[in-house]
C-alpha cells in the first residue's frame, strides 16, 4: 500500500522538524505542503477507483460488494455527497427497517455536503416515505424546492405526500400552487375533487370539475371522468345535463353517448334510454366494444329476471333487436357472436346460441367461455361428431383445460370410441384434482369406457371411486350393476346397487329394467317379473324391456307369452337377429 508508506514517511519527517534550524524548517514546510497536495491527489485517485468499482457492482445488482466499495470511498473522501447518496441508494434496496434507517443517515450526509442536487432530496423523500415518516418526506421536497431551481414539477409529489399524511387542506394548497405555476391540469383537478368528495364538499368538487372542463372543453375523457364522479355521488341528474351539453357540441363523441344511454337507464328513463341506444347502435363513431357492453347490461338484466322467474317480453325483444343490429354491422367480430350466444342461452334458444358460439370460435375467438359453452351445447344436443372436432380444436388453444379433455372424452364415449375416450378422460381427471365433483363425473364415464374395451378391473375401480364420492349416483348405480349382471360378475353387489337404485327412483322404467335384469341373472325370476312389469307400466319402454320380459317369462315356463313379448320387441327393433332365433325356435339363447 503506497499511501500508508507515504504517511509513515512524512510523519517521521514532520517529527524531525523540532531539531533542525529555523531556515531548514521553513524550507521543509514548503516541501511538506507540496507533499500534502500529492497525498490528497493520491487519495482522490484511489477513491475514484473504489467508486467506479462500486458503481460497476451496483449496475450488476451485486449490492453487497457495491456497498463495501462505496464505504471505502467514504473513508478516503468523507465529504463527497455523491457517495453518501449511492450508499443510501444501495441500502434502500433491501426494504429492511434497519437498512432504511441507515439509508436515512447516509442521505442526510449527502444533502449536508451538497444542497443543490435534487436527486438527493428525492431519494430522501422516498426513504422517509418507506419509513412512514411523512413529515420528513414532505420536508425533503420542500427543502429541495427552496434550494434547487426548476423543481416545481415535484409539487404534485409533495401534495400526494400530504394526502398520505392525512393533511387534505395542505394538499389542496399545494395543488393550487402547482396550478398557479404549471396551469390547470387533470392531476391537480381530479385529486382536489377526490379530497373535496371525501370531505363531503360536493359543490367544491363540482366547481373543480367544471374548472377543468372549461379549461379543456374538447377533452372527452375529462367530461366522462367528471360525469362518472357525479353519478357515483348521487348527482345523476346533473351528470346527464353535462353529458347532453357535451354531446350537443361534439356529435361524434361515441363514448359520451354510450355513457349517457347508461345514465338514462340508471335514472329510470328507460324509454328515453332505448330511443337513444337505438340511435347509438346505428352510429359508426361509437366503438363496437361499447355497444357490446351496453347489450351486456341487458343480458345481465334478463338473467336476473330469469332467476326471479320474471317474464319481460319487451326487454327480451329489445335485446334481440340490438343484437341483430350488431350482427348486421359487425358480422366478423367474434365478441359480437359471443354476446349473441349469451343472450340466446338466457332466452333458452339453444340452437341459436349454439350457432353464435360456433361463429365466434370459427372467427378465431380465444374466449374460453365461448368454447366451453359451444361444447356444452353440442353435448346437450347430441352433436357428438362436432363435439369431438371442436374439443380437439379447443385443446390446441387450451391444452391444460380439464373441461375440454372431458368433452372430448364424452364425445368419443358416445361414439363408442372407447380407447380414445379413456385417454381423454384420464387426462381430464389429472387436471381436475381440485374439483372432486368433476372427478366423480369423469370416473363414471371411465367406468363405461373401460367396460367398453373389456378392461373390467379398471372399469370397476372407476365406478367404485365415483360411488365413494356420491353413493347415490344413479347413473353409476345403474350402469355398474347392469354391466356386472351382463358379465355375471359380483351379482350380489350388483343386486345391492340396483335395489338402492329403484328405491331412489321407483317410477323410472330404465332403472326398474336394470333391477329386473340383475334379479334375472340372480335366478330370482318371480321378483324379476314383478319389476319388469312395473317398468313397462311406468312407460317410456324400449325393445329391450320387452325382450327382457320375454326372457323372464321363458324362465318361468310361460313359453307362449314369452314369444308374444319377443315379438313386441322385434316390432320395435327389427335389426335384432338373436330375437328372430328366439321366436322361431321358442328357445332362450
Amino acid at each position: 500500500m503506497i499511501i500508508r508508506k507515504s504517511i509513515f514517511f512524512y510523519s517521521i519527517l514532520f517529527a524531525s522538524l523540532v531539531i533542525v534550524p529555523p531556515s531548514l524548517a521553513q524550507r521543509d514546510k514548503k516541501n511538506k505542503k507540496q507533499s500534502d497536495i500529492k497525498l490528497s491527489d493520491a487519495r482522490l485517485r484511489e477513491a475514484e477507483f473504489f467508486f467506479t468499482e462500486g458503481q460497476k457492482y451496483f449496475i450488476l445488482e451485486d449490492y453487497t460488494k457495491a456497498l463495501l466499495y462505496f464505504q471505502r470511498v467514504v473513508e478516503l473522501n468523507p465529504e463527497n455527497g455523491t457517495v453518501h447518496y449511492k450508499i443510501a441508494e444501495v441500502l434502500i434496496k433491501s426494504n429492511k427497517q434497519e437498512d432504511l434507517l441507515k439509508a436515512s443517515i447516509s442521505i442526510e450526509s449527502a444533502i449536508k455536503f451538497d444542497k443543490k442536487n435534487k436527486y438527493f432530496y428525492i431519494l430522501a423523500s422516498n426513504i422517509y416515505s418507506n419509513l412512514n415518516n411523512f413529515e420528513k418526506a414532505e420536508k425533503a421536497l420542500e427543502s429541495m424546492m427552496e434550494e434547487v431551481d426548476g423543481t416545481e414539477e415535484y409539487l404534485y409529489e409533495l401534495a400526494a405526500l400530504y394526502q398520505y399524511d392525512k393533511k387534505p387542506n395542505e394538499a389542496v394548497k399545494v395543488y393550487n400552487s402547482a396550478e398557479s405555476i404549471l396551469g390547470i391540469n387533470e392531476i391537480s383537478s381530479l385529486q382536489k375533487q377526490k379530497i373535496f368528495l371525501q370531505q363531503g364538499k360536493i359543490e367544491e368538487a363540482i366547481a373543480e370539475g367544471e374548472k377543468l372542463l372549461n379549461t379543456y372543453p374538447d377533452e372527452e375523457n375529462y367530461v366522462l371522468g367528471f360525469v362518472e364522479t357525479l353519478s357515483q355521488n348521487n348527482q345523476g341528474a346533473r351528470s346527464i345535463t353535462y353529458l347532453e351539453k357535451f354531446i350537443e357540441g361534439h356529435p361524434d363523441a361515441g363514448s359520451a353517448k354510450m355513457l349517457l344511454a347508461g345514465l338514462y337507464r340508471a335514472n329510470g328513463q328507460e324509454q328515453k334510454a332505448r330511443e337513444f341506444i337505438n340511435t347509438v347502435f346505428e352510429d359508426p363513431s361509437v366503438d363496437v366494444s361499447s355497444k357490446i357492453l351496453m347489450l351486456g347490461t341487458y343480458t345481465t338484466a334478463l338473467h336476473q329476471q330469469k332467476e326471479k322467474k320474471i317474464e319481460d317480453n319487451d326487454t327480451k325483444a329489445f335485446a334481440q333487436e340490438l343484437f341483430l343490429k350488431l350482427n348486421t354491422t359487425h358480422p366478423d367480430e367474434p365478441n359480437v357472436h359471443i354476446i349473441g350466444g349469451d343472450l340466446y342461452l338466457i332466452l333458452d334458444k339453444t340452437q341459436e346460441a349454439l350457432r353464435e358460439y360456433l361463429k365466434a370460435v370459427q372467427l378465431g375467438s380465444t374466449s374460453f367461455e365461448a368454447w366451453q359453452n359451444l361444447l356444452f351445447l353440442e353435448s346437450q344436443l347430441n352433436q357428438f361428431d362436432s363435439l369431438i372436432f371442436y374439443s380437439e380444436q379447443g385443446l390446441e388453444l387450451f391444452p391444460n383445460q380439464s373441461l375440454l379433455h372431458y368433452f372430448n372424452g364424452y364425445g368419443n364415449m358416445r361414439k363408442k370410441n372407447y380407447r380414445e375416450a379413456t385417454t381423454s378422460l384420464e387426462q381430464a381427471k389429472k387436471l381436475s384434482t381440485s374439483n372432486p365433483g368433476l372427478v366423480s363425473e369423469i370416473n363414471s364415464l371411465l367406468g363405461d369406457a373401460y367396460n367398453g374395451i373389456k378392461e373390467y378391473a379398471k372399469s370397476n375401480a372407476a365406478y367404485d371411486e365415483a360411488l365413494a364420492f356420491n353413493p347415490n349416483n344413479d347413473f353409476v348405480l345403474n350402469n355398474y350393476s347392469y354391466y356386472l349382471a351382463l358379465r355375471r360378475d359380483h351379482l350380489e353387489k350388483a343386486e345391492k346397487m340396483s335395489t338402492q337404485l329403484v328405491k331412489n327412483n321407483p317410477r323410472n322404467s330404465a332403472y326398474l329394467d336394470t333391477h329386473a335384469w340383475v334379479l334375472f341373472m340372480r335366478e330370482k325370476y318371480k321378483e324379476a317379473r314383478k319389476y319388469i312389469e312395473r317398468a313397462i307400466e311406468a312407460g317410456g319402454v324400449s325393445a329391450t324391456h320387452f325382450e327382457h320380459y320375454g326372457d323372464i317369462l321363458f324362465k318361468l315356463g310361460d313359453i307362449d307369452e314369452a314369444v308374444v313379448q319377443w315379438q313386441k320387441s322385434k316390432s320395435m327393433d327389427r335389426g335384432n337377429e338373436l330375437i328372430d332365433k328366439k321366436i322361431a325356435n321358442k328357445r332362450l339363447y
